[in-house]
């Protein structure tokens, strides 16, 4: 008589997703933009395509599970305690905003708006760091791939009006601004988790 095959191990525990996983999961939303970044921003992480693709799966699976944690929750246990905590004005509302530091981005920080009830999140993106340079927005040519933050090319070009995003964690600006002869020219720029990714030039 044969020997019967051997009963296969049971498969451990997950590993705890933590902030490299969620750095994985930024890059997959903007992979559809910029893969070349990514693809180094992933080697920087020495993280495989497969472990990027397993990353943004696992997230997925956190956001619909029927025992998904609160946005708020959910951010803490991934992320652990927010660097800094700051207070925020949305029209006459006073905000609470978390932020953590994330290595791949060292001057920006992820932040999350929290509704003033504190039991939602209202926005969820990378911003600049209290303190750090942010960069000089002057034309077209300085508007390159990673470069700034929504809030900072708004700023910039303002006034700047608000466009749907085409998927979740994506946002969009249309403003004017000068190409490097002076010409002013119509801009729709597209940003992913407040990162921007694309200017379309009309």
């Amino acid at each position: 008589m044969g020997r019967m095959p051997s009963a296969k191990p049971p498969a451990g525990p997950a590993s705890p997703f933590g902030p490299a996983d969620f750095q994985l999961v930024l890059l997959r939303r903007m992979a559809d933009h910029n893969p070349d970044l990514v693809e180094d921003a992933r080697r920087e992480l020495g993280a495989s395509l497969a472990e990027m693709r397993e990353a943004n799966k696992r997230w997925q699976a956190m956001l619909h599970s029927p025992r998904a944690r609160a946005a708020a929750s959910r951010y803490r246990s991934v992320l652990g305690a927010p660097e800094s905590v700051l207070t925020r004005k949305v029209g006459d509302m006073e905000c609470e905003a978390w932020l953590w530091p994330l290595p791949l981005w060292p001057d920006l920080r992820f932040e999350v708006l929290l509704a003033p009830t504190g039991s939602a999140v209202w926005n969820e993106w990378l911003v600049r760091a209290p303190g750090a340079p942010g960069p000089t927005l002057r034309t077209l040519e300085d508007l390159t791939p990673w470069s700034c933050t929504v809030d900072e090319a708004a700023r910039a070009f303002a006034p700047a009006r608000p466009l749907e995003g085409t998927a979740p964690t994506r946002w969009g600006l249309a403003f004017t601004a000068p190409d490097a002869e002076g010409v002013r020219r119509e801009c729709a720029a597209e940003f992913t988790w407040g990162l921007l990714q694309r200017l379309t030039v009309r």
